[in-house]
């Protein structure tokens, strides 16, 4: 089984990653130093994030899954870093007039 899922950490920021195997304990490869410049040092002791499988596949090909990861990346904007750590791709901050 191939899935999307979404990672929310104590500040309601989230990280949209892929997971080719469903190994139950994998949280993706975030960006640790950009996470913890969010949570202060005592924040660290009892951390708390939450995994939600957001989309799932036993037939889609990895490069079918690597779409819909870009797909739930741009759905909930969380490449913005006011809104999550996805990296990639990257934000254009764009302003609507």
């Amino acid at each position: 089984m191939k899935v999307i899922y979404k990672i929310t950490y104590p500040n309601g920021k989230i990280y949209i990653g892929k997971d080719l195997t469903n190994t139950l304990n994998y949280f993706g490869s975030a960006n640790s130093k950009l996470i913890e410049r969010d949570f202060k040092r005592e924040e660290h002791r009892d951390f708390t994030i939450r995994k939600e499988i957001i989309w799932e596949s036993e037939l889609a090909t990895d490069k079918e899954v690597n779409a819909k990861e870009v797909e739930y990346i741009r759905f909930y904007n969380s490449n913005n870093p006011e809104v999550g750590y996805n990296q990639w791709p990257r934000f254009k901050n764009e302003i609507l007039s």
